[in-house]
């Protein structure tokens, strides 16, 4: 993808999905562009691929954790919302790593940044954050990090 080109395919999707009359879609691109455009009002800046990529990561997340306490809640009205806006919000993600590459990327990080117990945990992530960010759950990854350095 070139520089800064997720913002404009939603806009685009968005126009798209007006026109299809695809309500739920339109919703879920709706709120994406209004998390974006919150932080390039706040911060005064025009967000890259990257920081993009970052937003749709962190929304995700929430509904990740939105669909566990769904769960145990017994509320799976919630639940079926959650998943569908999040398997929309995937679409724009780029694509996510198998367990295989996960656990390879993660041998790497180990052995370039000399981590030889749960101390050095933060010098890990902080090697794995940039290359997973919107390609994995980190808090899986936290978790396999932590269980290899123990």
């Amino acid at each position: 993808m070139s520089e800064g080109s997720l913002k404009p395919r939603l806009q685009s999707d968005m126009k798209s999905s007006m026109k299809s009359g695809e309500k739920a879609r339109l919703l879920v691109i709706r709120l994406m562009l209004a998390a974006i455009n919150q932080i390039e009002i706040d911060e005064r800046i025009e967000l890259d691929d990257a920081r993009v990529i970052s937003v749709l990561d962190k929304m995700t997340k929430q509904r990740r954790e939105s669909i566990e306490q769904f769960s145990s809640a017994g509320r799976d009205d919630l639940v079926a919302i959650e998943v569908a806006e999040l398997e929309i919000i995937k679409e724009y993600l780029p694509e996510a790593l198998s367990d295989t590459e996960i656990a390879e990327i993660m041998d790497q990080a180990i052995d370039s940044t000399g981590a030889e117990s749960i101390k050095d945990m933060g010098k890990v992530m902080a090697f794995l954050k940039p290359r997973f960010q919107g390609r994995a759950d980190m808090s899986k990854v936290s978790q396999l990090v932590k269980s290899k350095l123990s």
